[in-house]
C-alpha cells in the first residue's frame, strides 16, 4: 500500500500532517542525513585548516564553495542515495562518509582530503553532534515561536479582561472572587518561566573519539591540542561543549530539554482543563463556525475539542518526554545502542506537543466570554464575604469571629441583605461597617486586575 496521509500509520504523518510538516526537515531520517552531512563536512574543514595536519592542504575557496554545497543543497535524493548505500554497508553513518567521497571524487584538489572525512571519528560522534544540531533548530525555529504565540494571546485576553470580576473556587467550592484577566496572567508567567529556562539550556556536543580519550587522534598526530580543537570545532557549531564523556555524549542535557518541555505541556493541560471546566460553567460560550457539528446526533452542541485535543496530544508528548528523559542519560559502561533507537522518536514527541501548541492556539480564538454567566455566579455567591468580614473583625478584637461567620454562612442561603443584618450589629466603627457594608462579590477581587495588568505588560 503507497504511503499517505491516509495510510501513514501515526497520526503525525497522517491526521495531523499539516501542523507537523515544520518538523519534517528536523526529526525525519533525512533530516538526521542532513545534519550528519553537515557535521562531516564541517569537520572536514576544519582539520584542513590546521597547521598541523600538513597533510590537507588548506582549502581553495572553490573547494569550500563546493563543500558548502553539499551540505546547504541537501536533498531527498541526496538522503536516496544514501539509504542505497548503506543497503549495502548496513551503516547508516559510514554511508554518509562514502556518499561524501564520491561527491567530491571528481575534484581533484581533494583527492588527499577523502582520506580524512569521518577521520577518528566514531560514529557517536557524528550522531551526538547531530541530534543536538536538531534540537537546537527545534527550539530556535519552531518551539519558541509557536509557545510565545501561545503566551501572546494569553497577554491579550489577561490585559483585555483585567477588571472582569470572577468567581473563584477552589476545592470545587465558591472562593474569594478574582478578575479573569488575573487567571489568564497566572498562565503567561507560568509558561514565560518554563521557556525562559528552555532557552537557557545548553545543548552540548562532544568530538572526543571511541571512548572519549582522543585515543585515535594522539596516535595520529601526538602533538595536536586535541581538546582545544575539539572545543573550537563543538562551538563552532552553536553548540556547546562537553569536554568529559564515555563513547557517547552523556545525555543530560537531553533530559533537561525534554524535561522543560514536559513541564511546559503540563501547564497547558492545566490551562486546557481549567478553560473545559469554564466552558461547562457558561462563562465562554465557543464562536460558531458555519457548516461544523459538535455531535452527530446531538444538533445542539458545540464541543471544546480543541482543547480537549490539545490535553490528549500533551499527555502523549509527556509520556514520550518522560522515557526519553529517564532512557538517555543511562548507557551500559561506555556505550550501548538502546539510545539509538530511543532517540529517533524526539521528533514524536515534539511533534504531539506541536500539535497539541495549535489545537490551544486554535480554541483560544475561538473563545467568547460570557459576562453575564459569569456576574450570574457572583450574585449567587455572597457568602464569599464571609472572609473580609471575619479578617476585619480579628482586627478590631472581637472574639471568636470566624466562628460567628462559619454559622452565619456555612450551608445557608446567604445574600447581601443578611449580610448586611449582620455587618451592622458588630461593635465595629461606623466607617468600618460602611467599608464592608460597600463590599460585593463583583468588587472584592484584592490587587488581581493590577496583577494582570503587570504580567500582560511584561
Amino acid at each position: 500500500m503507497e504511503l499517505s496521509a491516509l495510510t501513514a500509520i501515526s497520526p503525525i504523518d497522517g491526521r495531523y500532517q499539516n501542523k507537523t510538516d515544520s518538523l519534517r526537515p528536523i526529526f525525519s531520517e533525512y533530516g538526521l542525513f542532513r545534519f550528519r552531512v553537515q557535521v562531516e563536512i564541517e569537520w572536514l574543514k576544519t582539520l584542513a585548516k590546521h597547521p598541523c595536519i600538513v597533510e590537507v592542504e588548506n582549502f581553495s575557496s572553490a573547494t569550500l564553495k563546493l563543500l558548502d554545497s553539499i551540505k546547504d543543497n541537501f536533498t531527498v535524493a541526496d538522503a536516496e542515495a544514501i539509504k542505497e548505500i548503506e543497503k549495502t554497508t548496513n551503516h547508516d553513518v559510514k554511508a554518509v562518509e562514502y556518499f561524501i567521497r564520491d561527491k567530491i571524487k571528481d575534484d581533484a584538489s581533494l583527492g588527499t582530503a577523502s582520506q580524512f572525512i569521518h577521520f577518528a571519528c566514531t560514529s557517536e560522534d557524528i550522531n551526538n553532534l547531530s541530534h543536538a544540531l536538531m534540537l537546537k533548530e527545534a527550539r530556535e525555529t519552531v518551539l519558541t515561536e509557536k509557545l510565545q504565540g501561545l503566551i501572546s494571546h494569553l497577554q491579550t485576553l489577561a490585559n483585555d479582561h483585567a477588571s472582569l470580576p470572577m468567581l473563584c473556587r477552589t476545592h470545587g467550592q465558591t472562593a474569594s472572587p478574582t478578575t479573569l484577566g488575573k487567571e489568564f496572567a497566572v498562565y503567561v508567567h507560568r509558561l514565560s518561566r518554563q521557556q525562559s529556562q528552555l532557552e537557557k539550556i545548553e545543548i552540548l556536543g562532544k568530538m572526543n573519539g571511541a571512548v572519549g580519550n582522543f585515543n585515535a587522534h594522539l596516535s595520529a598526530y601526538p602533538d595536536l591540542d586535541w581538546m582545544s580543537l575539539s572545543k573550537e570545532f563543538v562551538e563552532g557549531l552553536g553548540l556547546d561543549w562537553n569536554p568529559h564523556t564515555t563513547q557517547i555524549e552523556s545525555h543530560d542535557y537531553m533530559a533537561e530539554y525534554f524535561h522543560v518541555l514536559s513541564r511546559i505541556n503540563t501547564i497547558l493541560i492545566d490551562l486546557s482543563r481549567d478553560i473545559w471546566s469554564y466552558i461547562s460553567l457558561g462563562y465562554f460560550k465557543l464562536k460558531l463556525k458555519e457548516g461544523e457539528i459538535g455531535s452527530s446526533t446531538m444538533p445542539h452542541k458545540v464541543n471544546p475539542i480543541d482543547f480537549e485535543n490539545a490535553e490528549g496530544n500533551l499527555g502523549l508528548a509527556n509520556g514520550i518526554f518522560e522515557h526519553l528523559a529517564q532512557k538517555l542519560p543511562i548507557s551500559r559502561w561506555q556505550r550501548d545502542l538502546t539510545d539509538s533507537t530511543v532517540l529517533r522518536n524526539m521528533g514524536v514527541g515534539i511533534a504531539h506537543s506541536l500539535i497539541a501548541f495549535d489545537s490551544c492556539a486554535k480554541g483560544l480564538s475561538k473563545l467568547d466570554i460570557n459576562p453575564e454567566a459569569i456576574n450570574a455566579d457572583l450574585e449567587q455567591s455572597w457568602e464569599v464575604l464571609a472572609e473580609p468580614i471575619q479578617t476585619v473583625m480579628r482586627r478590631y478584637g472581637i472574639d471568636n469571629a470566624y466562628e460567628q461567620l462559619k454559622e452565619l454562612t456555612r450551608g445557608q442561603n446567604i445574600n447581601q441583605e443578611t449580610l448586611q443584618k449582620f455587618i451592622q450589629q458588630l461593635e465595629l466603627p461606623d466607617d468600618v461597617k460602611s467599608q464592608l457594608q460597600r463590599l460585593t462579590p463583583q468588587n472584592y477581587t484584592g490587587n488581581a486586575e493590577d496583577q494582570a495588568k503587570l504580567v500582560s505588560k511584561q
